[in-house]
């Protein structure tokens, strides 16, 4: 396997390659990964992620797949890279890691079969596919500003190549502690069938990065946050997240919302389940029933 990285080497975009502690430039120059300010590690033009894939994630939400993938996009300007802020705007509540693992598309393809989509593959990188759920009751068709505000797709650090996908572990921690731990042969559909699935109707082009799914347990984070996705073989994801310099403008758009729909999501497939809660205060982490739970 092989890893190539994008960073700010001397200010200016450089694609390098990984050399144990240190990250290589084509022209020799070298920078620690500990010094480096990463960047995504491709510059997509179109990002498509799926729904629900990891059975844990299925069964979190009580449901069942439907016979094929569905899927949503994410603007190119939500991208940004390892070790960068994720903005919560000012007057939203209700952000949700997902981690996941990126698909990136290495040459041009169109209308391919699952069996030869490898060919079209550069590689694999770490993801985490935020939500921002206080949108969820206007945008939940479209996804648009819950997924594709910007931040809310940080991908990196490298791009690895030759990486068998079959039966990876993938976590996210929050602030050290173990949120989400999952195994790619959890997913209903694997890397190939999604790009073949897409490749139907959609031309990828190289660069391109496809979202694969997260496995149960997305919660919500709050600023100051450190969240990390890890993925066996692929490496370590971290972002910490931080609240916007400026409110969500009143004066157009729907506003932010905390209904029930939005609380289920945030905060567990099984909310309705276990009675509505409520903040014990303004941007509490924690909180208290206000309806009685079923024994």
């Amino acid at each position: 396997m092989a890893e190539t990285r994008r960073i700010l080497l001397d200010g200016y975009p450089a694609d390098v390659v990984r050399d144990g502690d240190e990250l290589v430039a084509g022209d020799g120059r070298r920078a620690a990964i500990a010094d480096a300010v990463h960047l995504a590690p491709v510059e997509p033009t179109k990002i498509v992620c799926v729904h629900l894939n990891y059975s844990s994630r299925v069964d979190e939400f009580m449901t069942k797949l439907p016979p094929a993938p569905t899927y949503f996009h994410k603007p190119v300007t939500a991208l940004c890279g390892h070790g960068a802020d994720v903005v919560r705007p000012e007057g939203c509540e209700w952000l949700n890691y997902e981690g996941e693992i990126a698909i990136v598309i290495g040459r041009t393809c169109r209308n391919i079969a699952p069996a030869d989509a490898g060919d079209y593959i550069a590689g694999y990188s770490v993801s985490n596919d935020y939500g921002l759920h206080d949108f969820r009751d206007t945008d939940a068709g479209s996804m648009l500003r819950v997924k594709g505000s910007d931040t809310l797709c940080p991908v990196g650090p490298g791009l690895v190549t030759d990486w068998d996908f079959h039966d990876k572990r993938i976590r996210t921690l929050v602030n050290g502690e173990v949120r989400q731990d999952g195994n790619t042969a959890e997913m209903e559909w694997d890397m190939l069938y999604l790009v073949a699935d897409i490749a139907r109707t959609i031309t990828l082009v190289p660069g391109d990065i496809l979202l694969s799914g997260t496995p149960a347990n997305s919660r919500t984070v709050y600023p100051g946050d450190v969240v990390t996705v890890e993925v066996e073989g692929l490496g370590s994801l971290t972002n910490t997240i931080v609240t916007g310099p400026t409110p969500i403008r009143s004066d157009v758009g729907a506003q932010p919302s905390a209904s029930e729909e939005v609380m289920s999501t945030a905060q567990g497939g099984d909310w309705e389940f276990r009675g509505i809660r409520a903040p014990m205060g303004p941007g509490a982490k924690h909180y208290e029933s206000t309806v009685e739970e079923d024994s």
